[in-house]
């Protein structure tokens, strides 16, 4: 049974979900504050945070950063802010998904699932994937640069194992969200993947703004070269 943190202010929205993801199998905590997140992530591991952005005594995306910090917990950020900036912020410090308010239970859910396979282990022997002086050890899901581990969300994780699996070969952007969103592509656009790409070069590149590991085929997609 996995065990969501919910951390939602609005009570209303707060039962109501509790409720109906209680009805499929998940194991629910609230939090209503920023301070009781912060508690119940001290006390107890969670498999994924969904996360409210306006919170009464700080902002989600303070959660967000330190959640992503410890570990790679997948988080899910659930808010009322549509505009481009609040999503790409949410990306950028590392959420794995942004739903905006209001949403269908049923597509969170689906969300849900979908981020909770990418966790899970991608090939059952344990092997260790290598591109350059970076090495993907697929059961353990965890990756390394010169001996040194490199923390990825799961969706980076994903986009960078499909890479290097796939290494010397020209991967298009449609092959590529194939790969990582695993329900339903639509979920993703051309600009996230662009965002994470971006991001993926940030932790792995000696030169981001000179890429060697993950280049880029101008108009035709990207491709691991090690």
């Amino acid at each position: 049974m996995p065990a969501i943190l919910f951390v939602e202010d609005d009570a209303t929205i707060a039962m109501g979900v509790e409720y109906s993801l209680k009805q499929d199998g998940f194991q629910v905590s609230l939090a209503y504050r920023l301070e009781e997140a912060r508690d119940l992530l001290k006390r107890s591991p969670f498999d994924l945070v969904l996360l409210d952005l306006g919170l009464p005594d700080g902002s989600g995306y303070e959660l967000c950063k330190e959640v992503r910090a410890a570990g790679n917990t997948p988080i899910i950020i659930l808010s009322a802010r549509d505009e481009e900036a609040s999503i790409v912020l949410g990306l950028d410090l590392g959420a794995d998904d942004y739903l905006t308010k209001p949403f269908r239970l049923r597509e969170l859910i689906s969300r849900m699932n979908a981020v909770l396979r990418r966790r899970g282990p991608v090939e059952a022997s344990d092997r260790t994937l290598t591109c350059g002086d970076v090495a993907v050890v697929t059961q353990q899901a965890k990756v390394y640069k010169n001996g040194r581990e490199v923390l990825l969300t799961a969706l980076e994780y994903r986009l960078l194992l499909a890479l290097v699996a796939n290494q010397g070969r020209l991967l298009t952007r449609t092959q590529i969200l194939a790969q990582i969103w695993d329900v339903d592509e639509d979920f993703v656009n051309d600009n996230t993947l662009t965002v994470y790409i971006k991001r993926l070069r940030e932790k792995l590149e000696d030169n981001p703004q000179n890429p060697s590991l993950i280049k880029t085929v101008r108009g035709l997609g990207y491709q691991a070269d090690g």
